[in-house]
């Protein structure tokens, strides 16, 4: 598990990107808050949250948002079916496809938790991480205090 106050990890090794590049995710995150969550296709709960995070990634102008697909089975490797479910789930960040677990390894995701939800603050260390179920619930409450520290922040409530 990812220690509070780390850095956030190089975004490559990617071993595909939809709507952006690695390079340009990363540039795009600097200086700004930032979450980054894991999903994958065959999870059910990753489907059931993708609304909310859709939903902080269009209501909060300072907040980026990176996804990372990771495939729990050989079946979810399929880059044509994680296009579709890019599409179908509204999922306009930018998104990589981590088929050799190489972004898993960097973010220190070992027991492979999806969802599994990683915040950065501006000056890209991690503020919070949950995973699972319960892991937007979790991380909520830090997505509003650090929103809420900024100059100018709003609440999410």
């Amino acid at each position: 598990m990812p220690r509070i106050g780390t850095e956030m990890p190089s975004l490559e090794g990617a071993t595909e990107w939809f709507n952006a590049t690695g390079a340009r995710a990363a540039a795009e995150a600097k200086g700004h808050p930032t979450l980054v969550h894991f999903w994958s296709v065959s999870c059910r709960i990753c489907k059931d949250n993708m609304p909310h995070v859709a939903a902080w990634r269009d209501m909060f102008d300072s907040l980026r948002v990176i996804a990372i697909h990771m495939p729990r089975y050989e079946a979810d490797t399929d880059t044509e079916k994680v296009r579709d479910a890019v599409s179908l789930n509204h999922i306009t960040e930018p998104c990589a496809v981590d088929n050799e677990h190489k972004l898993r390894e960097a973010f220190e995701n070992k027991e492979g938790y999806v969802p599994a939800y990683y915040l950065y603050d501006g000056e890209g260390k991690l503020r919070s991480f949950a995973a699972g179920e319960r892991g937007l619930k979790l991380v909520g409450p830090a997505l509003e205090r650090l929103l809420a520290a900024q100059p100018g922040g709003k609440s999410l409530f």
